[in-house]
């Protein structure tokens, strides 16, 4: 496909998902300007949760009439002193790139550990989608501590023949299917990481849908490392940026690696009141996504076994979060043309993109393709029978 078939390829998606009445997750990116600058002075003024604003801002998500952040400050500085809480860690600081943040996050470590080796998966966001950077760019090296679509074990962590600095684990693993350990297997790991002397670091860019499936609290959760970042961008439907939390001493030196790394941008205003609307609008939501898209893929298992498609599955199942995969055996572009045609034909998106898979660590046969679903505000209106409707339609359209 040549570029301006992708283009045009392109805008025939965002019109389908625009003109859609039905969607499991309907996303800010799917909008125009014009719609994310009223929907960010609209949150503004939406409060739905606890006091999170400035001093006095009682009624906003943050004081309207506060002065725009310069290189920092302001509301930068009151999403950092917000996110450190939710996480219970001494200090955190906001990164335009959740990339750029885990990045500076595994160098510093690198330093005050004195090795220069990361333990991560195969799968894990810097080995699948960040171009080598770890060794490109800080001269970090990474090893794998298992090829199974799944968490390394504490066996083994605790048996990998060479030392390593930090341990790196992605909560969930989106490429394995958005999939967690349980809360014991978790800190079983921690646990023979430390034995090991090495440091632990999350990658918690969807972290906040996580309590559901381990039983506990975000703080809970984060205690457990030594650092983690979060995401704006994804599970909050923020603009964009990160934020690394942990000890208020690595924060500060991760403030000046962030300056060398180009990331103390002049102005953050728009992204970080973003990510306070997400943090007031969405997190509090999570849990009845993550409770409903078990309801959502149970009813597509059941709509594809009911209309006799030879093969499929539904990934995990039930989902830890509220985002799972589907596989089918047909050619990526037959399922995109079909899920553009539904959407098209009935004003109902089922599934966005299908793709090919990351890796044949994931556990996808040949030929066969995957999309990643998401149910959040959106597809809390679907029922069983209307997701069942829906597959039977979808497959409809492959005959």
């Amino acid at each position: 496909m040549t570029a301006m078939d992708e283009q045009e390829r392109r805008r025939r998606r965002l019109a389908a998902w625009r003109g859609s009445h039905r969607m499991l997750d309907r996303r800010s990116t799917d909008g125009t300007v014009a719609e994310g600058l009223a929907a960010l002075m609209a949150g503004i003024e939406a409060r739905t949760g606890p006091e999170t604003g400035a001093e006095g801002s009682s009624g906003f998500v943050h004081d309207p009439d506060d002065a725009v952040d310069v290189y920092g400050g302001g509301i930068v500085a009151d999403l950092e002193r917000r996110v450190a809480g939710l996480l219970g860690t001494e200090a955190a600081a906001f990164f335009p790139t959740g990339t750029m943040a885990q990045q500076v996050a595994l160098r510093c470590w690198a330093g005050r550990t004195g090795n220069a080796t990361v333990a991560l998966h195969p799968l894990a966001h810097p080995e699948l989608h960040e171009e080598g950077a770890l060794g490109a760019v800080s001269g970090l090296r990474t090893v794998h501590l298992t090829s199974a679509a799944r968490m390394p074990g504490a066996e083994e962590v605790a048996d990998h023949p060479e030392p390593f600095g930090t341990l790196m684990l992605e909560l969930p693993l989106r490429d394995a299917g958005f999939v967690l350990p349980t809360w014991d297997e978790l800190e079983a790991v921690v646990a023979a990481a430390r034995e090991r002397d090495a440091v632990v670091h999350l990658d918690g860019a969807r972290l906040w849908e996580c309590g559901p499936h381990f039983g506990r609290g975000l703080q809970e959760i984060a205690a457990l490392a030594d650092s983690v970042y979060v995401s704006f961008y994804k599970s909050l439907d923020g603009l964009s940026g990160a934020v690394l939390a942990g000890p208020a001493v690595l924060v500060e030196e991760a403030r000046v690696w962030r300056h060398r790394y180009g990331g103390q941008l002049f102005q953050q205003y728009p992204a970080a009141l973003s990510a306070l609307i997400g943090l007031d609008r969405e997190l509090p939501r999570l849990p009845s996504y993550v409770a409903h898209a078990k309801v959502v893929a149970g009813a597509m298992a059941e709509g594809f076994a009911a209309a006799g498609v030879p093969w499929f599955r539904v990934h995990p199942e039930p989902p830890h979060t509220h985002q799972f995969q589907v596989w089918l055996p047909y050619d990526a572009e037959v399922l995109d043309e079909a899920s553009l045609r539904q959407a098209e034909e009935t004003g109902v998106t089922l599934f966005r993109r299908w793709g090919a898979g990351a890796t044949g660590a994931a556990g996808l046969p040949p030929g066969v393709s995957v999309t990643e679903v998401t149910v959040s505000g959106a597809g809390l209106e679907w029922s069983a029978r209307d997701v069942r409707e829906a597959v039977g339609v979808f497959v409809g359209l492959l005959e």
